[in-house]
C-alpha cells in the first residue's frame, strides 16, 4: 500500500483528497496534518466522514511517507518546504500555484513537473515532484490545447468562464458567503487572473506564436463546477475541428468530446472534462466543463499520483456524476 500524507486537510481540496483516498484500493492515509485542528477527528471539518474513518488530524508530520499532498494556500507550500524536508524518495504533489510556472518550477534543486496529464503524461510518469494545475487553467487548457497542437491559435481567443463558490476556498469572504453568492453572478480579475500564466506557458509549448488570450472569470451562484467557453477564428469546418479534438484526446481517459451541448451536472462529482464544439461562420466556439474540486484540483492530483506510481490512471477515480 502507498502511504499518504496530507498537509492542510481541513479545506475543500483536502477534504476531497481524503474522500477519494479512503476508497482508493492501493493507498493508506498515514496522516492528515492541520495546525488548527490537531487531535480533532477528520469529521470535525468534514461531517460526511462520520462512520467512514476514525482518523484524527495531527500536528506531527511523517517525513518518510511515499507521497505527500500539499493542500496549502498559495505561497504557503514554498514556506512549508523551506522549513521541512521530506525523505529523498517521497513524492510531492502540490495543489497551490507556487511551482506551476517554469520560473518557479525548480525548488531546492528539485524540478516540479506541471501536472496536466493530457499534456505532460510522460514527464509525470517519470517525475518525483508535481505542480497540480489550477481549476480554471485545467478547463481552459483542455479546451484549447488541440488548437495549439495544430497551430490554429492564430487569432485572439476570448474566454468566459464561471466557477462555483468552492473555488474561493473554505473560509468565507465578502464574495463567497451564501448571502452574497445566492441569486447573484459577478465577474472578477478581468483579463488578469493568476491562471493565465500557466495557460499561456502550456499553449506556447505547443505553438510558440499562440495568440493573445482575453479571459473574463465569473463567480457563479452554485457550489462546484466550471463552465468555460472560448471562441476564436477557425478556417476549417466543424467536422475538421471535431476530428482534431477527438484525435488529440483519443488516449485520454478523462477528457471527452461531446457532440451535444454541455451542462455542469454531467461532470460534477467526477474527474471528467467534457468538451463541445460549435461553428458559427468563421468562428469556433469551444465549451469545456469540469468539477473544480476534482479534475480542477484533488481528482487530478490523484490521477497524477496514479501515473507517478505506475498504476492504472483511473484507479480510485471512477466517480459518479450528480446528473440530477
Amino acid at each position: 500500500m502507498i502511504k499518504i500524507g496530507i498537509i492542510g486537510g481541513s479545506g475543500y481540496t483536502g477534504g476531497e483528497l481524503i474522500r477519494i483516498l479512503l476508497q482508493h484500493p492501493a493507498t493508506e492515509i498515514d496522516f492528515v496534518y492541520s495546525t488548527t485542528r490537531a487531535e480533532k477527528p477528520l469529521s470535525s471539518a468534514h461531517p460526511d466522514l462520520i462512520g467512514q474513518t476514525d482518523m484524527t488530524f495531527t500536528g506531527d508530520v511523517n517525513f518518510n511517507v511515499d507521497v505527500v499532498f500539499l493542500c496549502l494556500g498559495h505561497g504557503n507550500s514554498t514556506q512549508f518546504l523551506k522549513e521541512h524536508s521530506f525523505s529523498s524518495v517521497t513524492k510531492i504533489i502540490d495543489l497551490s500555484n507556487d511551482f506551476r510556472l517554469q520560473a518557479d518550477a525548480n525548488f531546492k534543486g528539485n524540478n516540479f513537473i506541471y501536472g496536466l496529464p493530457e499534456l505532460n503524461r510522460t514527464q509525470i510518469e517519470n517525475a518525483q515532484y508535481i505542480a497540480n494545475p489550477g481549476c480554471f487553467a485545467t478547463a481552459i487548457q483542455l479546451g484549447l490545447l488541440p488548437l495549439a497542437k495544430a497551430t490554429k491559435l492564430s487569432s485572439a481567443v476570448h474566454i468566459n468562464a464561471v466557477t462555483g463558490s468552492t473555488g474561493a476556498g473554505v473560509s468565507p469572504s465578502s464574495t463567497s458567503h451564501f448571502s452574497w453568492r445566492n441569486n447573484n453572478v459577478s465577474w472578477y480579475k478581468p483579463f488578469t487572473h493568476q491562471h493565465l500564466g500557466e495557460i499561456k506557458e502550456s499553449l506556447t509549448s505547443l505553438q510558440k506564436d499562440a495568440s493573445e488570450l482575453f479571459f473574463l472569470p465569473n463567480r457563479g451562484n452554485f457550489t462546484r463546477g466550471i463552465l468555460a467557453t472560448a471562441y476564436t477564428h477557425f478556417d476549417g469546418s466543424l467536422e475538421d475541428a471535431q476530428l482534431l479534438y477527438k484525435t488529440f484526446y483519443s488516449n485520454a481517459l478523462f477528457t471527452h468530446v461531446s457532440e451535444d451541448p454541455l451542462n455542469l451536472k454531467q461532470v460534477v462529482n467526477t474527474n471528467q472534462c467534457h468538451i463541445h464544439l460549435h461553428k458559427h461562420e468563421d468562428t469556433l466556439l469551444i465549451t469545456s466543463v469540469i468539477d473544480n474540486l476534482l479534475k480542477g484540483a484533488s481528482g487530478q492530483a490523484v490521477q497524477n499520483m496514479n501515473l507517478l506510481f505506475g498504476m492504472e490512471e483511473d484507479l480510485g477515480l471512477n466517480l459518479k456524476a450528480v446528473v440530477f
